[in-house]
C-alpha cells in the first residue's frame, strides 16, 4: 500500500493529470492506495484512476471532511476518523511508503510528519516526493539555508527521496 499525500483543493489540470497517472501506475503495479479519502481534486484523481486501474483504494477521512472535501464512496474501504490525527495514524499504520505529490499546507504537514517520523527512526518506510514540475523547489531552497546553523543535517536530508519521474518514484516506493 502507497500512501499518496496531494492537494485536496482546486488546482491546475496538469496536476489533476499528475495525480491519474500516479493513480494508474499503482494499479498497473498491483500495489493498493491509502489516501485521505476525498474524491475532489488530485486525491479524488489519484483514487478513480487507482481504482479503474485494479488497485485497492483505502480512504481515510476524519468526519469533520466527509462533506467538505466529499468522501470517496466509491473506495474500496473508507474507514471515518473522529480527528486528523487518527487518520494519520491510520494512514501512516496502512502504507508501505509515502508518496508526496504537489499539494499545500496540508500535504506538507502530512509529508513533514511522515518524513520526522521515519527520521526520529519510528519506521523505516520510504519518503518519495514526485515534483516533476519544481513545485517544492522554494521549500528546498529554505531546508538548505537551515542546513548552515544545523536546523537540518544531512541524515535528515537523506531520509527524503525527490524526484522529477513517476516511475523513479514508485521504483522507490517499491
Amino acid at each position: 500500500m502507497i500512501a499518496v499525500y496531494c492537494a485536496s483543493g482546486p488546482v491546475p489540470e496538469v496536476h489533476l493529470q499528475l495525480a491519474s497517472e500516479v493513480g494508474e501506475a499503482l494499479g498497473d503495479r498491483g500495489w493498493g492506495l491509502v489516501s485521505g479519502g476525498g474524491n475532489v481534486s488530485m486525491m479524488g484523481a489519484v483514487a478513480t484512476a487507482a481504482r479503474a486501474a485494479g488497485a485497492w483504494p483505502v480512504g481515510v477521512i476524519p468526519k469533520a471532511l466527509v462533506h467538505r472535501e466529499v468522501a470517496d464512496t466509491e473506495a474500496d474501504e473508507l474507514i471515518v476518523t473522529d480527528t486528523m490525527r487518527q487518520r494519520k495514524k491510520h494512514m501512516e499504520q496502512r502504507a508501505d511508503a509515502f508518496l508526496v505529490l504537489p499539494g499545500g499546507i496540508g500535504t506538507l504537514e502530512e509529508f513533514t510528519e511522515a518524513w520526522t517520523a521515519g527520521y526520529l527512526g519510528m519506521h523505516d518506510k520510504p519518503v518519495v516526493i514526485l515534483d516533476p514540475g519544481g513545485h517544492y523547489d522554494g521549500f528546498f531552497d529554505w531546508l538548505e539555508s537551515l542546513r548552515p546553523a544545523g536546523f537540518v543535517g544531512d541524515a535528515a536530508l537523506a531520509r527524503i527521496s525527490r524526484v522529477r519521474s513517476l516511475r523513479e518514484a514508485l521504483d522507490r516506493c517499491g
